[in-house]
């Protein structure tokens, strides 16, 4: 297996993501909103990248979500806080979700063969799911084009779960090892994410009793992936 790390969506290269798997990770929240309202029943969810392609695609009774600035959108449902995504109010509904950086990165990933969303939340089940393939690429969704580190660190859990599950011949990209070596230094918790970019903005913003659901690993057990743009879950 061949594991590589884009720390941003614009360092997938061309053509890279045709045979390869796809994890991509925003864990300060998108991909962290998308797995908890996934395991709270939501039937489906439809990310898009503006606000206007989110009105757009609603349809019927599907609950809009999303933040600009880290707070929700004016007129929309929900915003970006996995906290907002439980099952009393997501069970059995379809979402449309757009956000800053992470449906962005899912846009990013469309060539690959299968998309998968991870974050902190379901390591251990991303790391299964894609114990067999021949490559992998994590997609970070950064912050504003940038590197940030709460993606990284997550990268880094998810390619050391899968060298540590024994995945046969992996290769390991400098910016997969880098990932990783990051990820044994600074460990997982909501004190590490408050330390990150994404975590002091999101406590600027009064949201910062987030990063405790965004740093709980292995939380659940499903595996969202993303088909035809629509996502839905399969559990491990």
């Amino acid at each position: 297996m061949k594991l590589r790390v884009c720390f941003t969506p614009a360092e997938v290269r061309a053509g890279e993501l045709e045979d390869a798997a796809a994890i991509v990770i925003d864990v300060v929240r998108a991909t962290s909103c998308l797995v908890e309202a996934l395991a709270n029943g939501a039937a489906a969810v439809r990310p898009a990248v503006s606000v206007e392609e989110a009105r757009s695609a609603r349809e019927g009774d599907a609950l809009l979500c999303g933040e600009r600035g880290g707070l929700r959108i004016a007129g929309f449902d929900l915003g970006n806080s996995p906290r907002e995504f439980d099952a009393g109010r997501v069970a059995g509904r379809r979402l449309v979700m757009t956000t800053t950086n992470g449906t962005r990165a899912l846009a990013a990933a469309k060539g690959a063969r299968r998309i998968i969303v991870g974050a902190f939340m379901n390591l251990e089940a991303v790391a299964r799911a894609v114990s067999g393939e021949r490559s992998v690429v994590i997609v970070c969704a950064g912050k504003k084009g940038r590197f940030a580190l709460d993606d990284t660190l997550c990268a880094g859990e998810i390619v050391r779960r899968i060298v540590d599950g024994g995945a046969r011949g992996a290769t390991l990209a400098e910016d997969a090892r880098a990932a990783a070596d990051l990820a044994r230094l600074h460990g997982v918790s909501a004190a590490v994410l408050a330390g990150t970019a994404a975590g002091r903005a999101l406590v600027e913003v009064g949201l910062g009793d987030d990063l405790e659901l965004c740093a709980a690993v292995d939380r659940h057990k499903i595996v969202p992936m993303m088909r035809d743009e629509i996502i839905t879950a399969t559990a491990r």
